[in-house]
């Protein structure tokens, strides 16, 4: 076979014999899927794509840690959302917002989950967010619906890919289009007015998949309305050149609120009360991207993804806070209203006469091409390098309207960000008999500009202010694998972390000055195994350390009175997965199985005061973030989360599971306070659990599978975020669903 493109059909960890968290394409859960019909079962086209994580023969020389969430692991458990499918990765800590999954929360080993914006999102190794060097803030995600599996790559092995390089890469695979004519149908509905319709049809390497989701979210007066629409087309060029096309189109139309709930608020009313029935968040995203595969002859290969993408949000809001005590005067409907939220009376936001736009249009665009040449240099191994020219336009615009529904009035900010990055890597890997060395270099440089174009005053202050400023970093990096034996493989590595500050944190809107800021500087560290200690028993085990000499405080986001901070921290834990198949210790059709994530985090400190990047912004004092202090632990950083599963599956098509989700308790600002100040934007968050379950029978030899699943069956009621205000965690959703493959 020619050293041709290194197809990803698709990119499944498969340890031999490994079976934990669907990281094995020889789980019991695959050998039930393979009871189908041939009729059901396609062959998927070779599809060049850029591999994060690699085929089953290279994953002993994998330098870091490495999970993947399978195809078969994402149906049988019917996953509602991302964050469910996440969670089932130890090291992760997934955070609800809204109840739907639209803006999953994301944080890796400790890093603070906020807008997911201390990890590096890519579909099919292409950059997922809007502005991942200039605001990375993740307002978009695509549904879970969408991918064939997920891959999550952590260590020194995400070091090549960028611009977020600290707590680890989460890479969403879609399915390959199929060579044979084929599709599928799936309806859903339940509680919640929730209903969703996914369908798809292919062949001839061609995939069209559409979905339709639709239902109430976590809170009063809040509902979603989403389309998802992709094409996929693989195709042969002349010789040793193929390509894969993607388009794709996404909207959303939510009535959706920014602002949290006060304590008393919460007490008074439940978790649910909403008063802002007049918030409106509006999105759509296009996407297309080409990627080209050139088999270079021998063992080279050329792979390059030309990128582009466009999204505009318009959020309309009645507030844009939870009322704070620092600053009651400037609430948008006057110190009285927030007074009575803080105090827990019913309030009337109508009554205000104040809707904010928040409007916002980002384009990004880029270019990557990527070498991998084979070689047979001190015992063999592999040299792969390649370069990033990356754009992003970000259009921001406030207004002010004048009543409780306007969609129009003063325009308050405008501004344009724009961004250039410029990156390049070597890497090499040398195979040494057992044992695998990888040593790489990154390179990043990036150019920040800021215009204000905000009209004369009074509407706004110091308009036709423009600024700029640029950064560069080298990020070096070492991995070392060792295969003990043909069931365990041992890990470990070293890399200097990278994440670049936000635009606006950089230069200032009101002098075009630069700020005192640089990029994020950690030393990340990780030493694990990976193996089959029995038959049907794989686990993994790494221990991890992500040393700051400099991080960047999560910035006043949604409102939470946080200023932007820099200072030294420390993370550090283990990790644990692993899956236990019976039917396969016992040789029997009928497996049992149980499923398990765990994270420890006993180091999530602040080494000292964070201190202000700018001494006058509210939340300081001294010149440092109130209450920080070496010592103190950071914000949202549970010691605690765990992911277990019991469940059972047979030949005959019938599987059934029951999980149980543990988030431990945390802090919701460095000062540590345990007690709520009112606000709801203080106080700790305690620990809970929450139990999920799933049922699928399929038809044999038909196509045809029913399922009915639950979320949260027990109703928890419980907290998940204070950053804007108490934000509850989604109450119980129960679904029935019919699916049909030709």
């Amino acid at each position: 076979m020619r050293a041709s493109v290194r197809v990803v059909a698709l990119l499944s960890l498969s340890i031999p014999g490994l079976a934990w968290a669907g990281i094995s394409t020889e789980s019991a859960e695959s050998e039930q899927t393979s009871t189908q019909s041939e009729a059901t079962q396609t062959t998927p086209t070779e599809m060049p794509v850029l591999e994060v994580i690699g085929k089953p023969d290279q994953q002993k020389k994998i330098p870091g840690s490495a999970q993947v969430i399978s195809r078969e692991i994402l149906q049988a458990s019917r996953v509602f959302t991302t964050s469910e499918a996440l969670r089932k990765v130890s090291g992760v800590n997934v955070r609800d917002e809204e109840g739907l999954g639209l803006r999953p929360n994301i944080g890796i080993r400790g890093l603070n989950p906020t807008r997911s914006t201390k990890v590096l999102l890519l579909e099919d190794g292409i950059p997922l967010a809007y502005a991942p060097y200039g605001e990375n803030a993740s307002y978009y995600h695509p549904p879970v619906e969408r991918f064939d599996h997920i891959e999550i790559l952590k260590g020194a092995g995400q070091n090549i890919y960028g611009p977020q390089t600290v707590g680890g890469v989460i890479n969403y695979v879609t399915p390959a289009p199929p060579s044979e004519f084929s599709g599928g149908l799936s309806l859903t509905a339940g509680n919640r007015e929730y209903f969703n319709g996914h369908g798809s049809i292919g062949g001839a390497g061609m995939l069209l998949d559409y979905m339709r989701k639709q239902g109430d979210a976590a809170r009063d007066n809040t509902h979603s309305d989403l389309n998802d629409l992709n094409f996929k087309s693989v195709l042969g060029g002349s010789g040793n050149h193929n390509f894969t096309v993607r388009a794709n189109y996404y909207s959303e139309d939510s009535q959706l609120t920014y602002s949290g709930l006060t304590d008393a608020e919460f007490a008074n009313f439940g978790a649910q009360y909403n008063p802002f029935k007049n918030d409106e968040f509006k999105a759509d995203r296009e996407g297309l991207s080409l990627t080209h595969a050139y088999a270079l002859g021998g063992d080279a290969e050329l792979l390059t993804n030309v990128y582009s993408a466009r999204f505009n949000r318009d959020w309309w809001r009645q507030a844009s806070t939870t009322p704070n005590p620092a600053n009651l005067a400037s609430d948008p409907c006057g110190a009285a209203f927030a007074q009575d939220r803080i105090d827990g009376d019913r309030v009337y936001p109508d009554m205000c006469n104040v809707t904010q736009g928040r409007l916002r249009e980002y384009y990004t665009y880029g270019v990557e091409p990527r070498l991998r040449i084979a070689h047979d240099k001190l015992g063999g191994g592999g040299l792969e390098t390649g370069v990033r020219v990356h754009f992003e336009t970000q259009d921001r615009i406030q207004k002010n309207g004048t009543s409780p529904d306007a969609r129009d009035g003063a325009v308050s900010e405008d501004n344009e960000r724009l961004t250039t990055a410029y990156a390049a890597f070597l890497q090499n890997r040398f195979d040494l008999g057992a044992f695998a060395l990888t040593p790489a270099l990154r390179m990043e440089h990036v150019q920040y500009e800021r215009s204000n174009r905000c009209p004369d005053p009074p509407s706004c202050t110091n308009p036709d202010v423009t600024g700029k400023t640029d950064l560069t970093e080298l990020l070096p990096s070492l991995a070392m694998t060792w295969a003990a034996s043909e069931a365990l493989t041992v890990f470990t590595g070293v890399h200097k972390g990278f994440a670049p500050p936000r635009t606006e944190d950089l230069i200032s809107n009101s002098t075009g000055t630069s700020v005192d800021l640089d990029s994020e500087e950690s030393w990340n560290s990780e030493l694990g195994l990976r193996g089959q200690w029995l038959t049907g028993l794989g686990l993994s085990a790494t221990a991890f350390r992500n040393d700051f000499s400099r991080q960047i405080s999560v910035g006043s986001i949604a409102g939470g009175n946080i200023p932007v901070a820099t200072g030294e921290t420390l993370y550090q834990g283990l990790e644990m997965q692993g899956r236990m198949d019976f039917g396969r210790l016992l040789n029997s059709a009928h497996n049992p199985f149980l499923e398990l994530a765990y994270t420890w985090l006993p180091t999530a400190d602040q080494q000292s005061a964070l201190k202000c990047v700018s001494a006058s912004a509210s939340g300081c004092t001294g010149g440092f973030v109130d209450g920080s202090a070496a010592g103190k632990r950071l914000p949202y950083a549970p010691e605690n989360t765990l992911t277990g599963t019991v469940g059972y599956a047979n030949p005959q098509g019938f599987d059934a599971r029951v999980e149980a989700v543990y988030v431990g308790s945390q802090f919701a600002d460095f000062a540590n306070n345990e007690t709520p100040n009112g606000t709801g934007l203080i106080g700790e968050i305690g620990g809970y659990t929450t139990w999920n379950a799933a049922v699928n029978y399929r038809f044999l030899h038909s196509g045809l599978g029913l399922f009915v699943t639950g979320k949260n069956l027990l109703d928890k009621v419980y907290i998940v975020d204070r950053t804007r205000g108490i934000l509850p965690g989604a109450p119980r959703l129960v679904q029935a669903g019919v699916e049909y493959q030709f």
